[in-house]
């Protein structure tokens, strides 16, 4: 079997957003394709993946890319009109902070009851609806996710997969162990996972295991 690389949700699908514009491009876009860089009170720069922190802010793509253009034409202090304080790799710290913001949010859907946890559970609820989407552990052993693998594509197709957490951090974030397999069945929390993932994906491979070919 080939294992089929994830796309994650466009959050264009989502309800629109208000509009800014990119510090690297100058294009304006939705809010959901941005992050926004707060301006601290001694000028440093503070990713802000949620865009609630007070203050002045800027924003830049998600992407790896777009920060590091930025910092190359200054453009956080252009845009800023004041000097600005870089810290030590942005981009990692930007997408550190939306490991933290999705993680969080799965934490949630689980206490909503949206979180379907464990090999059997998440077994069957593939089986019930189409999920939202599958959560499978970096360190997952490869037989288990083939199941569920080829369990999603037969029933369903392609479903985003959530695949860049080790089963230490899926433990951490849901109150347990460690967390192998789960699926976001729905809920309130599916459109914000999904907007993080998508900015998430910019940053690092959201689905590494995701790229390797088994047959079976």
């Amino acid at each position: 079997m080939t294992r089929r690389t994830t796309t994650a949700a466009d959050p264009s699908a989502g309800p629109k957003r208000r509009e800014r514009r990119c510090v690297a491009t100058g294009e304006t876009r939705d809010e959901a394709h941005l992050v926004r860089i707060a301006i601290g009170p001694e000028g440093e720069l503070v990713p802000d993946v949620t865009a609630r922190l007070p203050g002045r802010g800027v924003w830049v793509t998600a992407s790896r890319d777009a920060v590091e253009t930025a910092l190359k034409r200054k453009a956080f202090a252009r845009s800023a009109k004041a000097p600005v304080a870089v810290p030590d790799g942005l981009a990692d710290r930007i997408a550190e902070r939306l490991s933290v913001r999705a993680l969080s949010l799965l934490g949630l859907a689980r206490r909503s009851g949206d979180l379907a946890a464990g090999f059997d559970t998440a077994h069957a609820a593939l089986k019930s609806a189409r999920p939202a989407w599958r959560i499978e552990a970096a360190d997952a052993a490869p037989d288990g996710r083939g199941k569920l693998d080829r369990l999603a594509w037969a029933a369903w197709g392609e479903i985003p997969v959530a695949g860049c957490f080790t089963a230490a951090e899926l433990g951490q974030a849901l109150g347990r162990d460690a967390l192998v397999h789960a699926v976001l069945t729905g809920g309130p929390q599916v459109a914000a996972f999904g907007e993080t993932m998508t900015k998430l994906a910019g940053f690092r491979d959201i689905d590494p295991g995701g790229k390797t070919s088994q047959d079976g």
